[in-house]
């Protein structure tokens, strides 16, 4: 076992995702909510200048600024590219706030719950993700491709994740999910401090995990318009199943398009705003069950 001396709690990454952001200014305002453990925590606001204005992002987004070799190019000044070496520098570099654990906070206008998204299958964070979907009925678990070369805020640790809630519009503060994060947040940090102190902890042996496996735009024209909404029949169902031949889109003039793939899938983000500018209507995943070694 690895002794965890600092944690980073980040917030604010995306300027209009309020819940991390305002859970970061609680936590910054209450520092004894967060004073008695084996660790120090470091509570960290990303993007301060989107906060301010209820945007997401000042130039470009700032989650994907962490390329090494973009973290190393001087000649990549905008707003959030600085913003990201500074970022790369307190928790990756300064020994005086270096993290050994990174929890970026973000909200989403999809229907996700409380979802951890991983970035790789680290034992340490397989185990707490086993643990939190154990205790916590809310909780989904998600996995991405691996961090190697990533572009995102997590990936400056080798246990960083992402704690994703919603559904919450942007620039909202919605209070019931406010607080079932601020209790997964409370959850983590146990569940991490006993780790840290050698404790032997009961964690199931199974995980449900949905990992990542693509993504889908809207249909578009040939200049690049939506020709088709999400279909009422999948909206807000994220997690669920979508079986071939199931509809998918609704078209301007209400025709239903179906899905075309040849397995079950069970997609995620469906419909979310962020997304249109990225050219996603949602992410597919598939479901697997994942043992868990001790």
């Amino acid at each position: 076992m690895n002794k965890i001396n600092r944690v980073a709690i980040v917030g604010g990454t995306h300027g209009n995702e309020f819940t991390g952001a305002f859970l970061v200014k609680k936590f910054t305002q209450y520092p004894q909510l967060i004073e008695n453990y084996s660790f120090e925590i470091l509570t960290l606001l990303a993007n301060p200048q989107a906060f301010a204005a209820t945007r997401r992002y000042i130039e470009k987004d700032l989650n994907r600024c962490f390329l090494a070799k973009d973290l190393q190019d001087n000649t990549l000044s905008t707003y959030e590219d600085i913003q990201a070496k500074n970022i790369a520098k307190i928790l990756k570099e300064d020994t005086q706030t270096k993290a050994d654990l990174v929890i970026d906070l973000h909200s989403t206008t999809a229907n996700m719950g409380l979802s951890v998204i991983l970035g790789n299958q680290q034992p340490l964070l397989l185990q707490l993700a086993a643990y939190l979907s154990a205790i916590n009925p809310l909780v989904k678990v998600c996995y991405t491709i691996p961090e190697s070369g990533s572009d995102f805020l997590r990936s400056l640790c080798n246990l960083g994740f992402v704690v994703e809630v919603g559904a919450v519009a942007q620039g909202v503060l919605n209070a019931e999910l406010f607080q079932n994060t601020e209790n997964l947040i409370y959850q983590i940090l146990d569940y991490l401090d006993r780790y840290s102190r050698g404790e032997t902890l009961e964690v199931k042996n199974k995980l449900t995990l949905y990992k990542l496996i693509g993504s889908i735009d809207f249909p578009r024209n040939e200049y690049g318009e939506i020709q088709a909404m999400i279909h009422p029949q999948l909206q807000y169902r994220d997690y669920e199943p979508l079986n071939p031949g199931d509809p998918i889109f609704l078209t301007l003039d209400g025709q239903a398009i179906a899905y075309e793939g040849t397995s079950t899938v069970y997609p995620i983000f469906i419909n979310e705003a962020a997304y249109y500018e990225k050219g996603v209507a949602m992410c597919f995943t598939e479901k697997q069950e994942l043992v868990i070694s001790h």
